[in-house]
């Protein structure tokens, strides 16, 4: 089942400094993954795709 990538980033991002920021890159690692790790950080091990996928520099794409 797939999650709702709105409102699972709304709860990952909920504490985050740069709100629309880490919305956006949540949202596009959830379209990707189909999932999105519980909490408003860690927890990548309940989602590996999503702790897996980085940006052109080589850092962690997905807050």
């Amino acid at each position: 089942m797939l999650p709702d990538c709105g409102s699972a980033c709304a709860a990952r991002c909920r504490l985050a400094s740069r709100q629309n920021l880490c919305k956006r890159a949540c949202g596009s690692c959830c379209a990707r993954c189909d999932c999105v790790p519980p909490g408003t950080s860690g927890n990548q091990d309940k989602c590996p795709c999503y702790a897996n996928i980085t940006t052109h520099g080589e850092r962690p794409k997905c807050p």
